[in-house]
């Protein structure tokens, strides 16, 4: 075969070679240990939690070891490519706050080893390939969709593995003659890989996550360019990588059966194979089973669905983190005041066998990171949220910022914030109580407590409510007006006498809660008041009592 006439037939238009390009993007001036990883989306239009669990992976290793980090759009299967997408993927990922060096930008890109989306790489791609042509690793293949379904039910029933192998790769043994005459005629071909490997051998290949692997060396004939001359995934990122000097490829376990191939191209090719990390799947409990996150059944499976829930993108990193490595924990407990970046991340502390999601989880380190916010950070995050999701409500915040500080504030100071807030959107319900617009009752009055009585209770507070009393002579005269209505000071005296109180105290305080906050559950009411003012607490009890 007249290797340097096929690749004339097949390339003729390439005129750079490889080794053109491995000067266009030379080794990179970075610290011997410095990690280069990328994240490759397919702009599907849906961009999900796997997206950030291994973004934040990616960003970690490079950013800790003082690498590089790219953002590389794979847009090589245009069938699928959903208008939009793009745009989608870079906002979610600026959203949860990953810091890309280099790559796609909603301006364009950044970054000296571009084109950072695959489908204007064709050059680079067309390039490699002429050169595996022209080494005799790579044959045009002519087979059609009808021929090779014939080849999969022939394999079928002969028990033998699907694919183009062996005698199931016919297009091998083409004459250039027969090759070009086909060409001539216009026959559709694809480009495949002519593999050397030996189903009855095995590599060997190291995985930063999983370990030392043996697995079955490739003998498959994959396809390396497609039809419309676009590269496959198998073909593109084992270029793209090499040429980006992508030092560590993080990406999911689904792609664990194919690495055989990967390796064989870079070995082929003589480039220095990367690192691989295959991260573990993502997965939940549901019932008494442990299943994968469904794009179907799990909204949470969406990183839209943490946008639109208002999660902060700090307390999502925080609960990524105690996922990702079995030791976050214990060094936040040792630095409850650091940033989480400065925890050592390492791929060595990493689950091999599935990595389990807890929504509750998240739920409880939410509430802890945003304890520790201070209140102007809160306001803004809150506000920035509510105009994107709740408007009437950022229109209420925007109308007194010091209020809106005020009110985010409320119980946290002291050792122990208060915990009441996950998301922000719960937030904007939770503090709903604090503005007129969006004041209502939610929870039942005590059922101790009678229309009149409850109306007697809170007229006896109003008497007796003076602005100026410090927080203990204000409850001791809650503590008066319980007394005066025989409910027990103490909830443990109406415990164990049940026939000799109406009530505790406590029913007494919920009763003026419910009629200032409308629900149960709320902070500190002496610091309430304080921030509503007297006119507006009166304005409501009034209110309740006419209820």
């Amino acid at each position: 075969m007249d290797q340097i006439r096929l690749a004339e037939l097949l390339f003729p238009e390439i005129i750079e070679d490889i080794d053109h390009y491995e000067r266009f993007y030379p080794p990179r001036a970075l610290p011997d240990e410095a990690c280069v990883t990328r994240i490759g989306p397919s702009p599907t239009g849906f961009v999900h939690l796997g997206n950030l669990y291994n973004a934040l992976i990616g960003e970690r290793l490079a950013h800790q070891s003082g690498g590089v980090l790219m953002l590389r759009i794979e847009d090589t299967d245009q069938k699928r490519e959903v208008a939009g997408a793009v745009e989608a993927v870079i906002r979610a990922m600026a959203f949860f706050d990953i810091g890309f060096d280099e790559g796609a930008t909603l301006d364009g890109e950044r970054g000296a080893y571009g084109p950072y989306r695959q489908s204007r790489r064709r050059a680079v791609y067309h390039a490699v390939a002429r050169q595996l042509v022209l080494r005799g690793r790579a044959y045009p293949c002519f087979a059609t969709e009808d021929e090779l379904a014939a080849m999969r039910e022939a394999q079928a029933a002969r028990k033998e593995n699907f694919g183009v192998y062996g005698k199931y790769a016919p297009a091998r043994d083409f004459s250039l003659e027969e090759i070009e005459r086909r060409l001539q005629a216009g026959q559709a071909y694809v480009l495949r890989f002519r593999s050397m490997g030996d189903g009855e051998h095995d590599i060997r290949v190291l995985d930063a996550i999983r370990g030392e692997l043996t697995m079955q060396e490739n003998y498959q004939d994959f396809v390396l360019l497609k039809s419309d001359g676009l590269p496959t995934y198998h073909f593109a990122h084992v270029v793209d990588d090499h040429f980006m000097r992508t030092t560590h490829v993080v990406r999911g376990e689904e792609w664990l059966s194919t690495l055989p191939m990967h390796i064989e191209l870079f070995d082929t090719l003589g480039w220095p194979r990367p690192l691989y990390c295959h991260t573990a799947v993502l997965e939940k409990i549901d019932g008494e089973t442990r299943r994968k996150l469904s794009k179907r059944k799990d909204p949470e499976l969406a990183l839209e669905f943490y946008q639109a829930e208002g999660y902060a993108p700090a307390a999502v990193w925080e609960y990524l983190l105690t996922v990702l490595n079995s030791n976050y924990e214990e060094w936040r407990r040792d630095n409850p005041q650091l940033d989480c970046r400065e925890f050592p991340f390492t791929t060595d502390k990493m689950s091999n066998s599935g990595a389990l999601f807890d929504l509750d989880k998240l739920n409880d380190i939410a509430q802890n990171v945003i304890a520790a916010m201070p209140a102007a950070h809160v306001y803004d995050q809150l506000l920035a949220w509510c105009e994107l999701y709740d408007a009437p409500f950022a229109a209420l915040l925007k109308r007194d910022r010091a209020y809106g500080e005020r009110i985010v504030g409320v119980g946290k100071h002291g050792d122990r914030p208060r915990k009441d807030i996950r998301s922000w959107r719960q937030a904007a319900g939770f503090l709903s109580f604090y503005y007129d617009e969006t004041f209502r009752r939610e929870d039942d009055y005590p059922p101790a407590i009678t229309g009149e009585l409850r109306q007697q209770i809170l007229q006896a507070y109003l008497d007796g409510y003076d602005a100026a009393d410090e927080q203990a002579q204000w409850f001791g005269k809650i503590r008066a007006v319980a007394e005066r209505y025989n409910f027990a000071l103490k909830p443990k005296e109406h415990l164990h006498n049940p026939g000799k109180y109406r009530g505790s105290i406590v029913d007494v305080s919920n009763v003026i809660r419910i009629a200032l906050t409308g629900r149960l559950n709320s902070p500190d009411l002496y610091e309430i008041i304080a921030i509503i003012g007297e006119r507006r607490m009166r304005e409501r009890i009034n209110a309740a009592m006419k209820a």
